[in-house]
């Protein structure tokens, strides 16, 4: 069983996102999403600075966000009008709730802008944690959307800043499955100097 949340340590042993394209309803309710958006803000932050925020898209904004995925394509890849775009629209309008979470680093602060990197990194990550505790699934995307200087305009990301990635959260609609982890001893080492 994946998401297991009958205790944290279970839920950590079978923590699983699931294809954002496979997701159906429900998702989480206003309610549920305010909840699970409090959770995830409850990661550390060396230096109290919030260096992140997290954008909302409602279900009657997705055509919206389509349009700027599909507007911003067209303006970075020369050529590209006319083409086949339903890709994008796909993105757009797939899981029942869609949230976009910015890099927002303090410029100036005494922390270095890595430490509030990685703690915008931490909230993405508890994002998903309480998703799964609330018995939905979620997914963590990022890919072109994530980097387009187009779109980051779109949800008014300055200089500095940056998209950590797209969560979707819904339902699943078919069987999670496992996915390749690394070997413990390929990845852990004892320091011996």
């Amino acid at each position: 069983m994946f998401n297991d949340i009958s205790s944290l340590r279970a839920h950590l042993a079978t923590r699983r996102s699931g294809k954002a394209r496979d997701m159906v309803a429900p998702g989480p309710d206003a309610g549920q999403l305010h909840d699970i958006i409090a959770l995830a803000l409850r990661t550390p932050d060396h230096g109290k600075l919030a260096p992140w925020r997290i954008v909302t898209i409602a279900d009657d904004r997705r055509e919206r966000f389509a349009t700027v995925l599909k507007d911003a394509w067209v303006a970075e890849n020369p050529g590209a009008a006319g083409m086949d775009l339903s890709a994008l629209d796909q993105f757009a309008h797939q899981a029942p709730s869609l949230l976009v979470l910015i890099s927002t680093p303090v410029p100036g602060a005494k922390i270095p802008v890595w430490e509030q990197q990685m703690s915008a990194g931490a909230v993405g990550m508890n994002l998903l944690h309480a998703a799964h505790a609330h018995g939905f699934v979620g997914s963590w995307l990022t890919g072109w959307a994530a980097y387009s200087p187009n779109v980051a305009k779109a949800f008014g990301v300055a200089d500095g800043d940056t998209i950590v990635g797209y969560f979707f959260f819904g339902t699943a609609a078919a069987d999670l499955s496992e996915r390749p982890r690394p070997e413990y001893d390929d990845v852990v080492s004892s320091w011996d100097i």
